[in-house]
């Protein structure tokens, strides 16, 4: 009796009350040069004191890899996010229109001094899903990079310990870091418009070095991996497999 009224009149129905949750897009974005989408994020850096820790916020531009601005403080907070965004748009000469910044979901990525502070310099924001931190690939991929090199000490003594040494990493990630994500390139040789002179170098040395043996390229020529063109957040997929 039961299947016969739902299948065909609809008269069966769930009685119990559901959590309605609102639903997320998937962002999709895309960046064909430098400045076009940055992310941003925050992670904690354990201080020797128990249950003490210091804030690094930092924004990465997703095309070039380039670390644009980063800071640590004391604690997470709205008022610090707007002002490292504001000095790092100032910094890189920002227009209205131009930018995209993402993040994902956490107090101060969502709080209305961000959203205006973004909305008066006319830049466009997107979060990421609730718990898929797929959405900010970026921004994690990095601070992996950063808590697993050699050099981190794991504790800091004090604050001015923790910006002595990210100093030094951004430093080093910025401008002598082989970045395998753009063709082994340092992220500000991408950033500054010299991916082109670098391929071109690379391609000239290589080209020298098959010419004077080339038995040991197998008598193929070989060529340096090219410039990024596109980098994406969630590139959507193509309907056809065999595009």
């Amino acid at each position: 009796m039961y299947r016969f009224l739902s299948a065909q009149h609809g008269e069966v129905r769930e009685r119990r009350r559901h959590v309605q949750r609102p639903h997320y897009a998937k962002p999709e974005l895309l960046a064909t040069g430098p400045n076009q989408v940055w992310s941003w994020d925050i992670t904690k850096l354990k201080s020797n004191v128990k249950w003490t820790y210091f804030y690094l916020y930092v924004i990465m531009d997703i095309f070039s890899r380039y670390v644009v601005g980063w800071m640590v403080a004391h604690r997470e907070q709205d008022a610090l996010a707007k002002r490292l965004i504001e000095d790092t748009c100032i910094k890189q000469n920002i227009e209205a229109g131009q930018l995209t910044v993402h993040a994902d979901r956490g107090s101060s990525m969502k709080s209305k001094t961000v959203a205006q502070l973004l909305a008066d310099l006319r830049v466009t924001k997107t979060h990421s899903r609730p718990h898929v931190s797929n959405d900010n690939p970026y921004s994690e991929a990095q601070f992996k990079t950063l808590k697993y090199c050699p050099q981190f000490p794991g504790l800091f003594g004090s604050i001015q310990d923790a910006r002595a040494f990210c100093g030094t990493f951004f430093n080093w990630y910025n401008k002598e870091h082989y970045h395998s994500g753009i063709a082994l390139m340092i992220p500000e040789q991408v950033h500054y418009g010299l991916a082109d002179h670098v391929y071109q170098h690379r391609s000239t040395v290589l080209k020298a070095a098959f010419q004077k043996h080339p038995n040991r390229f197998k008598y193929k020529e070989p060529m340096p991996p090219a410039p990024p063109e596109a980098a994406w957040i969630n590139k959507p997929r193509s309907d056809n497999p065999g595009a």
